[in-house]
């Protein structure tokens, strides 16, 4: 088996949920909206973000600033505020070093998470990027997880390894491609959908892990 692995980003190499609450707060707070507009755009982007949720923002309570000015302000304050760890920056370091190759396949919107990737210095560990906005496609979908490969240089027939904590998107989409999987427990895991070929409660777990794989 190739010695790839693909990893998810949000809430799996970053803690996107505290990013999100810094960069919504510091936001709302610049711009003098109330706990009302506060809470809608936590709710809006929970999941993920996107232009158009600012477009509805700015829509449904006749804000002033134009959409794109507050998209690009809430990109700027995510990479800011997005973090990794120091352990998990010596974890990838150590992959590579290893000889594995490493990719990083996360859904949303290009822009936002290139910036957390440089932000953060993932960037310069990654042998590949895949984000779903540049093929306006999301995980599971497979040609996403080709397109990681691709761009690491690999190809998925070679088979690796697929670490995630969403079980539909990561795991399932990763078992799709052929891949083995570690999942990040937290999540609910759906009914019905085969087990990660491990689980474990953090991804400094899973880089150790593929460590000790031969």
């Amino acid at each position: 088996m190739a010695r790839l692995a693909l990893f998810d980003l949000d809430n799996t190499l970053v803690d996107r949920q505290t990013a999100l609450n810094d960069a919504v707060a510091v936001l709302c707070l610049e711009h003098g909206y109330g706990t009302t507009i506060e809470q809608r755009l936590r709710s809006e982007l929970a999941d993920r973000a996107h232009p158009g949720d600012f477009v509805r923002l700015r829509s449904a309570f006749g804000l002033k600033e134009p959409a794109e000015r507050l998209w690009q302000e809430y990109v700027d304050l995510m990479a800011a505020a997005v973090t990794c760890r120091p352990e998990v920056l010596k974890g990838l370091t150590r992959l590579r070093e290893s000889g594995w190759t490493i990719g990083i396949i996360t859904n949303g919107a290009s822009d936002i998470q290139r910036a957390k990737l440089v932000g953060t210095g993932l960037a310069s560990l990654a042998d590949g990027v895949a984000v779903s906005g540049d093929l306006e496609i999301r995980k599971p979908n497979l040609r996403l997880f080709e397109l990681g490969a691709t761009r690491c240089g690999v190809s998925l027939a070679d088979g690796g390894w697929m670490v995630g904590d969403n079980p539909a998107g990561d795991i399932g989409g990763g078992r799709g491609a052929g891949l083995r999987t570690i999942w990040l427990r937290g999540r609910p895991w759906p009914d019905g959908l085969p087990p990660a070929d491990h689980v474990v409660d953090d991804v400094t777990d899973a880089i150790n892990l593929l460590l000790e794989t031969e």
